[in-house]
């Protein structure tokens, strides 16, 4: 893999409003496909303690924000009381829930996930984000339309936990 390639990529996501890039090449050397993700996480204000970001920012599953967060700051990592993993938006975008618009959704409501399984994709300038489940458990709830405009923690599904 080309090195040069490759830190030009970092470069481009770190420079742009993007929160991650997938790409899958094929037709390696080995004639397996090679795949390239970089994520970065959302920059946090200065007036935000360090303690208050969780491990899961990073990632592709959030926590829910308390009601006591300010709206810029970035999700706590209380559960919420309902005891279900609330998966929130990494980024603005469109929210789809199939791969296409005559496919299957990737996840409905009653439906048992594994942590990285796919559950909807987030376009966002016109690049698509696999959004992928932190945890194992059955989908209770999708808060979002197909094709519906997420903003930043938005709110798109309930998980309720093995």
């Amino acid at each position: 893999m080309d090195l040069d390639w490759l830190k030009g990529l970092i470069e481009l996501v770190e420079d742009s409003g993007v929160d991650g890039l997938d790409i899958e090449l094929v037709g390696s050397d080995t004639g397996d496909p090679t795949r390239v993700r970089i994520r970065k996480s959302p920059r946090v204000a200065a007036a935000v303690p360090a303690a208050a970001v969780p491990a899961a920012a990073v990632g592709s599953v959030e926590v829910a924000p308390t009601p006591a967060a300010a709206p810029d700051a970035p999700p706590a990592e209380a559960p919420p009381a309902s005891g279900l993993f609330e998966v929130l938006s990494p980024m603005v975008g469109t929210f789809y829930r199939a791969p296409a618009a005559d496919a299957d959704p990737f996840v409905s409501v009653g439906d048992r996930v594994e942590a990285g399984q796919t559950l909807c994709i987030l376009e966002a300038m016109k690049l698509m984000n696999e959004l992928q489940s932190d945890v194992a458990g059955v989908v209770r709830e999708i808060a979002v339309e197909n094709a519906e405009p997420v903003e930043y923690g938005a709110l798109l599904f309930r998980i309720e936990p093995d």
